[in-house]
């Protein structure tokens, strides 16, 4: 439409063009109608190159612009013919615009229309696919029906294959198995009451416990009755001994006055009776009931195999009547279900969880305590035993840790430990300081050797012999300052060289003070009080038969130099050694 509409107004503009051409001969307005006409050639090429159509119109506009501004008489004409064809063109542009989003919308529509019924083809192929995944699905459950149900049938008889279903041996040795189990059970079925009887028994206990409490209750009331009485029964025999006498009346009145402020509620004395009623003795029950009552419900748990209950129950016995080596022996002769606790084991558990303050397990529990718990790697058990105070400690306690230390190397240090303290206890300073050097503190060790009172040299000798160390023996036979050494050197290398298994050790000893020089080895010697010129000899002729004739030869001549000379040794004991040197 706009195509047509633009042709006329061009050619309209053309005639008026020719017509001007004929009324205006002016030379200024040919050369401004040349320039127009260029103008609008070269807009119009630039518009063909672009492709852009509705710019057209304003190149026509632009002209009108031009005409109107060099015209002069006929310049408002211009302007309201310009204004009406700019309406024209806006109209035509407006329409234009509106038949392209009408274009646009119905695009959009039809998309939206081809999407969904894109969506919709695919939600049914999706429907398709569900059902065939169902379908799928149950399938697969059948199937695994079926191998469920054949896995099943994989075995005829409980307990047995389907192989030694069809083998007539097997099958008699199942069946003997079971007739043993069912005698077992029968056997064990004498020794147990019905439910009926059970339930009597348990009713009966009730109603025993019930008078108890009552007993009890009614005991806490006589008590606080009778500690009032007798105030009031002091009070008034001292009243009756005072002169000036106070009026009876009034004693009375500050009498019951004291007692509401003195007495005790119901909550607090039935409190203090429960605390008294465990260590004092029953009233109003017949004790050696109780007792033959305790005693069989624990062998009726201990008979049961419910060994844990048995061990718990014996442990809180009444007067620990069963806290004894006896009840021990019986939870040892017997064996606990597969996988769970040795029933002596829980028996020792329970008497040392169950075991008052202030007091100890004695010495043979304790022992088997020690053992037990160390079988069952329950260390834990004994630490807390230990550092509570809870066992009497014995030389046996202390051996079974050290002998645990050597065979289990990852609980060493802390069983070797443990025993230190059981020797200290004991009072065994040569096993307590042979534990301590086999934990490694060499200097503790040594330390504790020098102030010990009740140490020898045989039992420094014994502790280097079943630990042996050469920074523990240097530190023994180095002389203290201001003093002997702990061990004298000449009987340890003596007694160390007479023992093939010892030898090496005193032999190291020797080097190393050789390796110090002949002031080293020689002021050794001359502060050795305690060795006699015969003990070095042994060393000098052992040394000899060891093949370490430099070793004989050093302390030879050590000896040697002091024979016929003044005393080198700083105490008069020392003199022994110059004064019986070699002839």
């Amino acid at each position: 439409m706009s195509v047509p509409r633009n042709s006329s107004c061009s050619s309209l503009i053309i005639e008026d063009r020719c017509s001007t051409r004929d009324i205006l001969i002016s030379e200024s307005d040919e050369r401004f109608f040349r320039s127009l006409d260029e103008f609008i050639e070269q807009e119009k090429r630039f518009l063909r190159g672009s492709g852009e159509e509705p710019a057209r119109f304003s190149i026509y506009s632009c002209v009108f612009d031009k005409v109107i501004g060099r015209a002069t008489a006929y310049k408002r004409l211009l302007l309201t013919i310009k204004a009406e064809y700019d309406d024209v063109i806006g109209t035509l542009q407006r329409r234009q615009d509106e038949a392209k989003a009408a274009q646009r919308t119905l695009a959009a529509s039809t998309s939206h229309s081809e999407s969904l019924m894109s969506c919709q083809r695919r939600a049914a192929q999706l429907r398709e696919r569900i059902c065939v995944i169902h379908k799928e699905t149950a399938e697969l459950q059948e199937e695994m029906k079926r191998q469920k149900s054949s896995q099943e049938q994989c075995t005829w008889i409980p307990g047995l294959t389907v192989g030694e279903s069809a083998d007539p041996e097997a099958l008699d040795g199942h069946l003997k198995r079971l007739e043993s189990h069912r005698a077992a059970l029968l056997e064990r079925k004498s020794h147990r009451v019905s439910l009926e009887v059970k339930a009597e028994l348990d009713g009966k206990l009730q109603r025993l416990k019930d008078h108890r409490d009552q007993l009890s209750t009614k005991n806490i009331r006589l008590k606080v009755l009778y500690k009032r009485l007798t105030s009031v029964s002091d009070r008034l025999s001292s009243w009756e001994g005072d002169n000036p006498q106070v009026p009876l009346e009034k004693l009375l009145g500050s009498m019951l006055e004291n007692i509401r402020q003195s007495s005790v509620t119901e909550e607090e004395g039935r409190f203090i009776d429960a605390n008294l009623f465990e260590h004092e003795e029953p009233t109003g029950v017949d004790e050696s009931k109780l007792l033959e009552e305790y005693l069989s419900r624990f062998i009726e748990l201990f008979d049961s195999a419910e060994y844990e209950e048995a061990a718990l129950h014996a442990a809180r016995s009444p007067r620990g009547v069963l806290r004894n080596l006896d009840i021990m022996e019986m939870f040892q002769d017997v064996k606990g279900a597969p996988g769970s606790a040795p029933p002596l084991f829980l028996f020792l558990q329970a008497l040392l969880v169950t075991l008052p303050a202030g007091e100890k397990l004695p010495a043979a529990l304790s022992l088997q305590l020690v053992r037990s718990s160390l079988q069952q790697g329950a260390t834990r058990l004994i630490t807390h035993a230990v550092n509570y105070d809870k066992l009497t400690f014995s030389e046996d306690a202390g051996d079974t840790l050290t002998e645990h230390a050597q065979e289990s190397p990852v609980v060493a240090d802390l069983c070797l430990a443990l025993a230190t303290t059981v020797y200290s206890a004991c009072g065994l300073d040569r096993k307590t300081a042979l534990t301590i050097c086999r934990r490694g503190f060499i200097h503790s060790a040594a330390e504790f050797i020098d102030h010990s009172q009740d140490l020898t040299a045989d039992d420094c000798l014994w502790v280097l012999y079943r630990s042996p160390s050469l920074a523990l023996l240097q530190l023994l036979t180095t002389p203290q300052p201001g003093g002997a050494a702990i061990l004298s050197m000449g009987v340890a290398c003596s007694t160390l060289l007479a023992d093939p298994l010892q030898q090496q050790l005193a032999l190291q000893l020797l080097d190393s003070f050789v390796g110090e020089g002949r002031g080293g080895l020689e002021e050794v010697i001359l502060q050795d009080s305690s060795s006699s010129v015969d003990e070095w000899t042994v060393v000098t002729s052992l040394c000899t038969e060891l093949n370490r004739a430099d070793l004989s030869q050093a302390v030879l001549s050590i000896l040697l130099d002091q024979s016929g000379t003044g005393v080198m040794s700083p105490d008069p004991e020392g003199a022994r050694l110059m004064e019986h040197v070699f002839l």
